[in-house]
């Protein structure tokens, strides 16, 4: 039954009354150091999963943790209403405060402070990522059921403590559970807004390949005075490869590549043409000015619907202090490619490595390791729980709610679409000056305090 405007109305009201008390409830979520990287902090993730399920559990979902070989997960459900069924993901684990010593005040003591413009922040590790975040899909359920005894929507809640240490037995669990875990559609509230005043929706998100060469040519290092010019040197043989794989107009040389490349759906390219994204700018923050890659793509296109290959590192030879006249026998190069929508990851670390094989002289060899591989994730744009969420988010913050896409990867999303079958739709409230994984991390409590409104009125819009 969707919601009535009374019950919105009311809904809301109850976010805006209760704020204060909400945000004692995160100061106390914020205060436990579930660090899930050190081993030293396992009994304060457990601390962690525990208060999520009594507060749920308060709210009147049936939950538990369930035990993992590393940290538990939380599930919770309630699914006493009518209409479609949605899943919920955030993580209560944080990462690592160090280094200390720039920390303005303790980060596991949250204060409110206010920010160089002015705005009033939450400073503490996880405020953002994703304590903040996760707490307002929370805390919109615990306004809806004040308001209205019941949510408009049957919600399932998923809570990992292993996010920021590789979700080693996120796959594993998602597999034993699909079952209980099945819903019309999953929300993920670990994104950005477009700007401090714009609401945006994560519709695409690049896969990725990974890959380390290893070119070896003589048997042992070679004196250069000996052997320079005979004998072959594996680090211009690496650097001739490397260097092959970009065209000067920065498109990538590997055979294939761009096959199955989609352009953009026409409504999301015409919403980006009229943004005010300001590349030379973006690009200005890291000291850059001119785009490399490929020509006639926009910055924006680059770095969120484009596909990429870069080089991430290189070694032989010697590099320690001084100088040391060697040719080396063997040199090494970590290669990853950034994929879209329809890219293969197999099909890709196929031809790169056909294209490397193609330029490795006869008298030497090449390894690959291989350092994991995901397809991208793309949103259908004209999908009912797209449409809701974007006019929900519209309504909240007044400004037209904006399609973007991600040029990193959320690996959950993918495991939800491969191991449940729903899409995922990613509906954040943090900002990109949230300094997320570094000291002094902070969360606007204007996106704390709408983030809750926002899902209050998503999951009414999903009710309609």
């Amino acid at each position: 039954m969707a919601l009535s405007d009374t019950g919105l109305t009311a809904a809301l009201a109850a976010v805006d009354e209760g704020l204060e008390t909400s945000l004692t409830r995160l100061k106390d979520l914020l205060r436990i150091p579930s660090i899930s990287t050190d081993p030293a902090n396992k009994a304060d993730c457990a601390r962690a999963a525990d208060w999520l399920v009594k507060e749920l559990t308060a709210l009147g979902f049936d939950a538990s943790t369930r035990p993992t070989p590393g940290h538990p997960m939380v599930v919770a459900h309630d699914q006493s209403a009518e209409g479609p069924h949605v899943l919920f993901y955030g993580h209560y684990d944080v990462q690592p405060v160090d280094p200390l010593n720039l920390w303005h005040s303790d980060p596991f003591e949250a204060e409110i402070k206010t920010g160089p413009d002015g705005e009033k922040i939450i400073v503490a590790r996880g405020a953002s990522d994703d304590k903040g975040q996760l707490l307002t899909f929370i805390e919109a359920c615990r306004a809806l059921k004040a308001a209205n005894g019941t949510l408009p929507a049957k919600v399932t809640i998923l809570l990992e403590g292993e996010e920021e240490s590789g979700s080693t037995n996120l796959a594993p669990f998602l597999e034993s559970a699909k079952d209980e875990l099945k819903a019309d559609i999953a929300l993920v509230c670990d994104t950005d807004m477009y700007d401090e005043r714009t609401p945006g929706i994560t519709t695409m998100l690049r896969g990725l390949v990974g890959e380390e060469i290893e070119i070896t040519c003589a048997n042992r290092d070679l004196h250069s005075g000996m052997y320079g010019n005979a004998a072959r040197n594996p680090l211009q043989v690496l650097s001739e490869i490397v260097a092959s794989l970009r065209n000067p107009d920065g498109s990538v040389t590997v055979e294939g590549f761009y096959d199955d490349v989609a352009e953009l759906p026409e409504e999301v390219a015409e919403m980006w043409r009229n943004l005010d994204f300001d590349g030379a700018a973006y690009l200005g923050e890291a000291g850059l000015k001119i785009p490399a890659g490929e020509q006639g793509r926009s910055v924006m296109e680059q770095i969120t619907s484009r596909p990429t290959c870069e080089i991430n590192g290189m070694i032989g030879g010697y590099t320690g202090e001084g100088f040391k006249t060697v040719i080396p026998a063997k040199a090494k190069a970590k290669i990853s490619f950034r994929l879209v929508s329809n890219q293969d990851p197999a099909k890709i670390r196929a031809a790169f490595r056909a294209h490397v094989r193609a330029r490795v002289p006869e008298d030497c060899s090449v390894t690959f390791h291989e350092h994991g591989g995901s397809p991208a994730i793309t949103v259908p744009v004209d999908g009912p729980f797209l449409a809701a969420a974007r006019t929900a988010l519209t309504d909240e913050w007044g400004r037209e709610t904006i399609l973007t896409g991600s040029g990193g990867s959320i690996p959950v999303v993918g495991e939800f679409k491969r191991r449940l079958g729903m899409d995922t739709l990613l509906i954040g409230f943090a900002l990109a000056t949230d300094n997320i994984h570094s000291p002094n991390e902070k969360y606007n409590l204007t996106s704390y305090h709408k983030g809750i409104r926002s899902w209050v009125r998503v999951l009414a819009g999903f009710s309609g």
